[in-house]
């Protein structure tokens, strides 16, 4: 009989750092989101000051919700994937250790200046360039921790999650170091290597491959682990995991071109980036069926269990943002879309659907694990998040497509001798009564997550100590 195997020590505590800021910087995030939607309704909320101003909290909004609550998901899921899948604790808990603190020193800094203006006027990369040399090193860090990890595994096969997590960590190295190349002029300035058309195409290279491997690469590997998992079940095929990893890596590092669509960016890379957009179609919606088909023949269980719903749900909106993206890269739509909310729905039904409800429902997962608990404190908590997210998602996303459209549309109505038929200020009041109801959306969205945040609290809080000499509740004299 074959001895077993010594049970593995695995490094747990940096996975809990991370998993609690998840949830931390997911409030903050999404309520600067919310402030932002008030103030389009009602500008007076910026109370007159530059640093509440609309185009100072937008970027802090996309680097909390992007870089501080999804980073931070991405962190904990796999840290604790890439253990559990190779049977080997974290290569250098210290670096991994460094990895929290600097990502948290990240965000904290990026909390401070981006409000006081210090900018570099790039979509998702606006950080000055101190905080971009710390972002690098923690990045770096990050790959020796999990590569390492992967190098001292206790199984010859890596899991399939672990090769989208690595992915993942390579593109985002090569895409931040890429795009941020620049010259600084003071410790809180500095201007871009590259200029014009050229500054534009690296800018949308790195736009949208923060979305194809920070938002994407990175939340399938989430979902290849935590779906078969939660599920109890194998994925549905194996095979096509790897397909999808393939084709999903190959293609996606050509599409950002269509970001710049009607610009002067060459019409031929234009119209390639539209090409290879189409093209993603295939793989993401190979990945969105491998996902959802892992629970064939056991679809009870969606019934019976609010983690799941999270998980499976948000496959569903993955589905439907992957099919949006490439038919909005395609020309025509794109002349109507561009600069419209439209974009913004799309956007959402990505960020809020896609990248937080699967967060959401891994870090459900993953805390009564993390302390030992048999299940979270309120599993009808659980469920009143989750419908509270879908109401709020479904809520937020409608009212932009419809918005959106709207305003295509009236920005391209002439009239017989070739004038506008309705002024900028026309198409946005009509737009208020939808900036409304994204509110309400929001709202709701981020109600579900105040849930999350008291019913991880009271999951994690240690148990009342009874008092020195005194007997344990029920303990007989």
């Amino acid at each position: 009989m074959d001895p077993q195997p010594n049970p593995v020590a695995y490094q747990d505590q940096v996975i809990r750092q991370f998993s609690v800021m998840t949830v931390a910087w997911g409030i903050v995030g999404m309520t600067v989101g919310v402030l932002l939607a008030a103030q389009l309704m009602f500008p007076a909320l910026n109370l007159d000051t530059a640093w509440l101003s609309y185009g100072r909290l937008r970027p802090l909004h996309t680097n909390a919700v992007i870089f501080a609550f999804g980073g931070c998901a991405l962190f904990a899921t796999s840290y604790w994937c890439v253990q559990r899948t190779c049977r080997a604790p974290l290569f250098l808990p210290r670096l991994a250790s460094f990895t929290f603190w600097g990502w948290q020193a990240v965000i904290v800094a990026a909390a401070i200046t981006l409000p006081m203006g210090m900018t570099q006027g790039k979509e998702y990369a606006e950080l000055e360039w101190p905080i971009d040399i710390l972002i690098a090193a923690v990045w770096v860090s990050y790959a020796v921790v999990f590569f390492g990890t992967i190098a001292k595994r206790q199984v010859s096969h890596i899991y399939v999650a672990n090769w989208f997590y690595g992915a993942f960590i390579i593109a985002v190295a090569v895409l931040h170091i890429v795009n941020s190349i620049s010259v600084p002029v003071s410790l809180t300035k500095s201007y871009s290597i590259y200029g014009g058309a050229v500054d534009a195409m690296v800018q949308w290279w790195y736009g949208h491959n923060a979305v194809g491997f920070f938002l994407t690469a990175g939340f399938l590997g989430m979902m290849y682990y935590f779906v078969p998992k939660q599920a109890g079940r194998p994925i549905y095929s194996y095979r096509l995991s790897i397909v999808h990893f393939w084709a999903l890596i190959s293609v996606y590092m050509w599409a950002g071109p269509h970001h710049l669509h009607y610009t002067a960016l060459p019409d031929w890379v234009q119209s390639l980036g539209m090409v290879f957009s189409l093209i993603l179609l295939a793989p993401s919606w190979g990945g969105m069926i491998n996902g959802i088909m892992t629970l064939s023949g056991a679809w009870h269980k969606l019934r019976e269990d609010p983690i799941l719903k999270f998980l499976i749900v948000s496959l569903s909106f993955y589905g439907m943002s992957t099919f949006e993206g490439p038919m909005m890269s395609i020309k025509t739509v794109n002349a109507l879309s561009h600069y419209t909310d439209w974009t913004i729905g799309h956007v959402h039904s990505g960020a809020l659907g896609w990248v937080a409800m699967i967060s959401i429902g891994s870090i459900y997962m993953l805390v009564p694990r993390l302390w030992g608990k048999p299940q979270m404190h309120s599993v009808p908590a659980i469920n009143l998040h989750f419908w509270l997210s879908t109401i709020g998602t479904v809520l937020y996303i409608v009212a932009m497509w419809i918005a959106g459209v709207m305003q295509g549309l009236m920005w391209r109505a002439v009239n017989d001798d070739g004038t506008l038929t309705y002024s900028f200020v026309e198409s946005l009041k009509a737009t208020y009564p939808f900036y409304g109801l994204r509110l309400a959306g929001g709202l709701i969205f981020l109600s579900g997550m105040l849930v999350m945040a008291w019913n991880v609290w009271k999951t994690i809080e240690p148990q009342a100590q009874p008092q020195r000499g005194a007997l344990p509740a029920g303990a007989q004299a």
